[in-house]
Order: C-alpha cells, then structure tokens, then sequence
C-alpha cells in the first residue's frame, strides 16, 4: 500500500478517536492523528540515529534520533511501536518498547502539524538493516556524539522536540 493511502485515526484535543482519514487527507488538511517515537538503543548504550529518504512524505532528508511513525487505524500506540521500530531497523524479535510518556505535538504553532506522540525507548541487540526508502543513513551514536551533532546536523522538528523532552524526563527521573 502507498504510505500516503494508510488509514489513520483522527483524534481531538484530548486524544480520543473522533474520525479516520487516508494519511495523505491528514497531512494535507492538517488532522490531528497519533505517531510513535522509539529511541533504540544497541547493547552498548548508543542510539540509533538515520537520515529520512527525500522520499518521505515528512520532514525528507533529517536526521532522527527516533525510529517511529504515525499509528494505524485501530492500532494500538504500543502495537504500532513495535511495529514501527522492527520495520525501521529491519529486524524481528525485538523486545516490546517501554512506554515513556505521551505529549502533543503543535508543530511550533502551524496547526498543519500537530499530532499526540508517544514517547518509547527499545534495546536492539540484533544487527540492524534499515529500510532503504525509509532510511538513508544510519549508525548507533554514544550520547554525547549525539549532542555535539545536535547543531551541526538539521533534525526532525517533532524528533528534536520529542529528544529534548525525553532528556527532561530522565533528568526528572
């Protein structure tokens, strides 16, 4: 199926289900539907980091320090990271995501882009090989390569917002 005729669950202000729409109707008309972050880490601690495909239908060729998308209709956000994460990595048998926490994302004010996400983070000791239309370049970065390429490097809006609030929420502990 063409990424752009998925099914997704338009959700209100509060997260609940108010309609359903093809992915492309969302984005073009500004729908508030759900998405996933997973921040995969290898058995070394480092994070899974890629560079989108010019391809994609959002944010094409950023950086993300997440692996993720937008949640099916009907689907769960836990199902949909699982998936999502196994899909994006290329691997099977991953352990389910830990669930971390949930925030809207308001797209610094453009109503175009605003969507409930949902944080998670997965340790991927498997050997990974990313979706080639979905990924252009990848490799698992220690934390502090992480930030010194914070400014260096353009990153997804929604990923850097998602990151900043991760870190806020591990400092709150």
């Amino acid at each position: 199926m063409n990424p752009a005729e998925e099914i997704l669950d338009i959700v209100d202000e509060w997260d609940r289900v108010v309609g359903r729409a093809p992915r492309a109707e969302a984005y073009a008309r500004g729908l508030r539907h759900r998405c996933v972050f997973v921040q995969a880490r290898d058995a070394e601690g480092r994070i899974f980091v890629h560079r989108r495909t010019p391809t994609k239908l959002v944010f094409p060729s950023l950086y993300d320090m997440f692996v993720g998308g937008v949640v099916g209709a009907g689907e769960s956000y836990d199902e949909a990271a699982l998936r999502e994460a196994e899909e994006e990595l290329g691997v099977r048998g991953l352990p389910r995501p830990v669930p971390l926490f949930t925030f809207l994302y308001e797209g610094g004010g453009d109503p175009a882009q605003t969507w409930w996400s949902s944080v998670y983070e997965v340790r991927c000791d498997l050997p990974v090989s990313p979706q080639a239309e979905e990924v252009a370049w990848h490799g698992f970065l220690s934390g502090d390569e992480l930030e010194r390429r914070l400014d260096a490097w353009e990153w997804v809006p929604d990923g850097l917002e998602a990151y900043v609030r991760l870190k806020a929420f591990r400092e709150a502990g």
